[in-house]
């Protein structure tokens, strides 16, 4: 049936098939050298001289998406994300039995990071020390990282480390700081690139809890975290855009990206107003945490094949999902099964324009998905659509791990 023309079938969708795959898919993108209980077994050792240039071991962390290229920005993100979806909803993913998996993804990208800052002063990312004393734009730092991962600003960045240091270390001096730093509003969208969300959410999570004072600056940062929400719920004074079936929608290029990572927020703060014993209070009335809950299914089950093509957009959930996602290493032939090098060019001849499914199977890969009437095709010279990316995934963990409780 449909209400607003969101197409329900929740019946067939199965939540923990598909936690258990979108953590899966992280294997799919590692770097480095493979560890022994490696379960994506089509993957190879990859970059294994990553930094011998500049003296200094960078071997390991993830390939953001289908290029093999490691970028730190969104990397740092998704690490992050993946850690939340543990804080917020460890014990979901421990009784589906995913929660060493979970841990191992995380582990997985800190390893990298950690080695990413070899010295002080030195580092191939951002800590918030650092970035507080030389403020910029990431792409300023790394000119390369412009053409794929290019920062709209630096400030959120700040508030989101400063989020996170006042919860892990109870120092006060954090929270001065994120209220002497308000100046986010309202964001349309949380991504890599836009954090303020997450932060404003962290410290709503305070306020809720009595641990901040919800009056001035920190105020300002729950009242656009609120308004946020409302917005994405329907029920704000301007509200997020949606396809005709329902769907939110951002944008053409990689929309999906944007409604997983709304969808935690939105389950995450559903679990802070239970947690809390609150509700929220929208433009166009309020919400309790089971209609929040209620709206992040929509749209997970709307990713997982509840849509009027009944097409599942996470790889290898369902029996219609994509098979020729933007991918290098899942569209040429595995080198366990052809020890032949496939140089760079002829991975494009050979393999990225040949009308065939992906030899390997991306499973648990959320992809682009569609655009806003709907509509996606699944061909890997369609990148806007058809690329996966581990920024994509890590929010989809958290709530996935709630809706298969």
């Amino acid at each position: 049936m449909h209400e607003k023309g969101l197409v329900k079938d929740t019946a067939s969708v199965d939540y923990a098939a598909a936690l258990s795959k979108s953590l899966l898919f992280y294997e799919a993108q590692r770097s480095g050298k493979l560890p022994p209980e490696q379960r994506v077994q089509w993957r190879g050792d990859s970059a294994l001289s990553d930094g011998q240039e500049a003296g200094v071991d960078l071997v390991g962390g993830y390939y953001d998406a289908g290029d093999n290229v490691k970028f730190g920005l969104p990397m740092a993100f998704t690490v992050t994300m993946l850690s939340w979806s543990v804080v917020e909803f460890g014990p979901q993913i421990k009784a589906r039995n995913e929660l060493a998996n979970a841990l191992a993804a995380v582990k997985w990208g800190t390893d990298y990071l950690i080695k990413a800052h070899p010295e002080p002063n030195v580092l191939y990312g951002q800590l918030f020390d650092f970035a507080t004393k030389y403020t910029g734009l990431y792409q300023n730092s790394i000119p390369d990282a412009a053409e794929f991962y290019k920062s709209s600003g630096y400030e959120d960045e700040l508030l989101w480390a400063a989020a996170w240091l006042a919860r892990a270390t109870n120092d006060n001096s954090y929270v001065e700081f994120l209220t002497k730093n308000v100046n986010s509003g309202t964001s349309s969208m949380f991504s890599w690139d836009d954090k303020n969300v997450g932060a404003q959410v962290l410290v709503t999570k305070g306020i809720l809890e009595q641990k901040y004072s919800g009056y001035g600056s920190l105020g300002q940062l729950k009242t656009s975290a609120e308004q946020f929400i409302c917005n994405c719920i329907q029920k704000g004074n301007s509200n997020t855009r949606r396809t005709g079936a329902g769907l939110l929608w951002f944008g053409d290029w990689n929309n999906l990206q944007y409604v997983t990572s709304t969808s935690f927020i939105i389950a995450a703060y559903a679990d802070i107003l239970t947690a809390t014993s609150s509700t929220l209070q929208c433009a166009q009335g309020g919400a309790r945490p089971e209609d929040l809950i209620a709206f992040a299914r929509s749209q997970v089950d709307y990713i997982l094949g509840t849509t009027p093509k009944q097409m599942s957009y996470m790889v290898g959930v369902g029996s219609n999902y994509p098979k020729r996602v933007h991918h290098r290493g899942a569209s040429i032939v595995s080198i366990k099964i052809d020890a032949i090098p496939v140089a760079c060019e002829a991975g494009f001849d050979e393999w990225f324009h040949r009308d065939a499914d992906n030899p390997n199977v991306l499973d648990g890969a959320v992809v682009g998905g569609l655009n806003q009437g709907d509509e996606c095709s699944d061909t890997r010279d369609n990148y806007q659509q058809a690329e996966a990316a581990t920024a994509n995934n890590a929010p989809f963990v958290g709530v996935l791990a709630l809706l298969a409780s």
